[in-house]
Formats: C-alpha cells, structure tokens, sequence
C-alpha cells in the first residue's frame, strides 16, 4: 500500500489536547527553556535548594512538574492516565526516582513498581512499566560485574538480591499481562544489565514481549547486539522485545571516555547515529514476527521512515509488535499526528515526588534547550497554534 500523507507540520491535531491556557503556558514555558543562561541558573538554583532543603515545591509542581510528570504518585497520575486514554494515547510508566544506594531505598522502588503494575493491570491503556535496574542495585556493584571482577560474598549476596527483586517485577508483569520495559543506562554498566535482560526474555516473552531491552543507537555496537539478538530470538523461539532510542548520556560517555583514556563508544557523529536508528527500524520491522519494537523517537524523520516500512510492506499500522512514544510534555506533533494514522501511540511519563525527580526535570531542560533542539520546534509549533487559534 501507499505510505499515507502526513505533516507533523499540522498543530491543530498535534495540540487538540490543549486548552488555550494549557496552550499558552506550554508556549511561555518552552521560552524559558530556549535561554541557556535562564536553564543553567534555574537548575543551579533548584540543585541548592534541594541540598539545603529549601520548599521549592510550590514554584516548581505547576510550572515543570507538571508539564514533564504525571504527579506525585500514582493516585495523582491515574486522573491524567485516564484522560490520555479517552484519546487513545497509551502510557508507559516510570517511577521517575534514581541513584539509591540501601536495601530500604530499592525495597520501596520494587513496591512502587509493583504497584503500578498492578494499576497497569486495571487500566490498560498503562502498557509498560518503565524501571532501571540501577534501581535495585549499587551502580559500583554493576560496574564490577561489567569488569568481571571477582565478587566478594557479600557482593554476590547483592547481586542474587537484584535478580530476586528482578524476577518479581517480571511474575507480576505476567499475571497482569503488561510489559516491563528495561531502561537503559551508561556504557559501563550496561552489559550485565543487558544479560540479565536476555535471560528473561527467554523465559517469559514466549507468547508475547513482557520483558523489553532498550538499545542506546547512538552506541557504534548496539546495531550489531541487536542484529544478533534477533537472531537468537528466532532460533530459540521467543520474542524479542525490543525499544530503540538514539540515547540520552552524550557528555556522560565523552566525559568518562576521557578520565579513562578509552575510545567512546558513541558515534563520533549524529549522522552516524541516525543512519543506526533507522537501520534497527527497518531491522525490527523486517522481522516483526520474531520482534516487538517500541519507536521512541522525537525524531520526525525516522517516524515518517516507520509509516513508510508499514505501508511498504502491507503490515497493519497498528500492529501488536509496533508502538511508538515520544515523552510526556513533548513531541504531541508527532504523537497525535501518529495516532491519526492509526498507530499505537504513547507517552512516556514519569511520575515520583518532586525532590526525587528533579534530576529528570534538569536534564529535560539542559538536554533540549538549544535553540535547534527540540525545544526550539516544538516552541514554533506552539507559537503557530497560538496564532491559527487568534488568541
């Protein structure tokens, strides 16, 4: 078939959610976002008051809390759940807290977790659950499983408590019939959590993906873990869940590359790291039958690449296997404009108490504040809207 004509240039479907308010204050808030200097003071600021334990809730929950995150808790966030699923717009979930360091602290992620799954498992436009398994564990004890260092008992009695809180997450994700997608996380702790990942997806996705990797296309090397990965999936007969994003620790990976003296292991060029993107896409839809992909991309080129390869090869747009996301907040125009075509849409929303997610909320504003970012889209979008309304 034909690959349908579509404009992520087209506001009033992109913005049909929107009140004029709504409208105004996203346009107000994507301004602010476009000065560097106001971004880098602001999150200065927000870092100080949150180590001297200032009450920055009051400035912060109406303004970018609440554009970014769902709210506090789930209670909270169940409200815009259900609105999100009156239009068809699915959600994938994200306890949006990081970096603990005590059994306490990943015994309460675990049941935060949990119950979000089990929410997922009453409203079913909730179709995955969102974790990092840094979340349940030290980052110094994956750092040394990465390194295949010897584990002291006490380090291996970790390691087996990960996997337990681990296999948990994936029976409950079972039962309640919603998938766990597996975030991921910087290079040099990534390859144990893509082992213990594989693992069970081999035990658990042999009717359906309950268990999905995310692979970091920005990487030189994910392409080919993926390449190979699917076709270890089709020799051992499960599906392979699969969510492909370009990647989210540039400076991270440069900075650590350097102290290190080792080559990053990030493509040296964006080019480089779009034509990865956009090969795994037609890799995943090639084999759609062994593979289930989640697009997560606020990239417009490779989501018009997505209608294409659909339409090319006569595969339905709103097949099981395929669903695209862009973030809560953002990219609306390449959501809504997806879902007119029938597409499984998705947001992926994070939600936590806000002092916990305020490392989130940062690196949103520092990662696509520059004027050819995304930010500086969508505030065209937004002003464009403004003035096809008249308000």
């Amino acid at each position: 078939m034909n690959a349908p004509t579509i404009s992520f240039d087209n506001t009033q479907i992109a913005f049909q959610s929107l009140s004029n308010f709504e409208l105004k204050k996203a346009h107000f808030l994507f301004q602010v976002f476009q000065n560097q200097f106001l971004v880098k003071v602001g999150s200065s600021f927000t870092e100080s008051a949150l180590h001297w334990g200032l009450p920055i809730g009051p400035l912060v929950k109406p303004t970018i809390f609440k554009h970014f995150c769902s709210g506090e808790n789930l209670e909270e966030s169940t409200t815009l759940i259900r609105a999100l699923a009156q239009k068809n717009v699915g959600v994938l979930l994200n306890y949006g807290v990081e970096a603990k360091e005590t059994d306490e602290e990943y015994e309460k992620s675990i049941q935060q977790s949990l119950k979000a799954i089990r929410l997922a498992g009453t409203e079913k436009n909730i179709k995955a659950v969102c974790i990092k398994l840094t979340g349940f564990g030290r980052i110094a004890l994956f750092e040394k499983l990465q390194q295949k260092a010897s584990l002291s008992a006490s380090e291996q009695t970790e390691v087996d408590k990960i996997n337990a809180r681990f296999d948990i997450l994936c029976e409950a994700a079972l039962s309640n019939d919603v998938a766990i997608y597996i975030d991921a996380e910087e290079s040099w702790i990534q390859n144990p959590i893509d082992e213990m990942t594989l693992i069970r997806m081999k035990k658990y996705n042999q009717k359906k993906a309950i268990i999905c990797n995310t692979y970091q296309l920005y990487r030189s090397d994910k392409l080919a873990d993926l390449r190979s990965e699917i076709e270890l999936a089709k020799k051992e007969n499960f599906i392979l869940g699969v969510k492909i994003v370009r990647g989210a620790y540039v400076e991270k990976e440069a900075e650590y590359a350097t102290d290190h003296k080792i080559k990053s292991p990030i493509h040296s060029t964006k080019a480089g790291s779009d034509a990865d993107f956009n090969e795994a896409l037609q890799l995943c839809i090639d084999h759609i039958d062994s593979v289930s992909v989640c697009v997560a991309s606020h990239n417009e080129e490779s989501c018009l690449l997505l209608t294409k390869l659909l339409a090319d090869k006569n595969i339905p747009f709103n097949h099981p296997h395929i669903c695209v996301s862009q973030l809560y907040g953002m990219g609306d125009h390449i959501t809504y404009n997806l879902l007119s075509l029938g597409l499984n849409c998705t947001k992926y929303m994070p939600y936590g108490p806000i002092k916990e997610v305020i490392p989130y909320l940062i690196r949103r504003a520092q990662e696509n504040g520059s004027v050819n970012g995304q930010m500086g889209r969508e505030l065209k979008l937004l002003k464009t809207e403004i003035q096809r309304r008249r308000i």
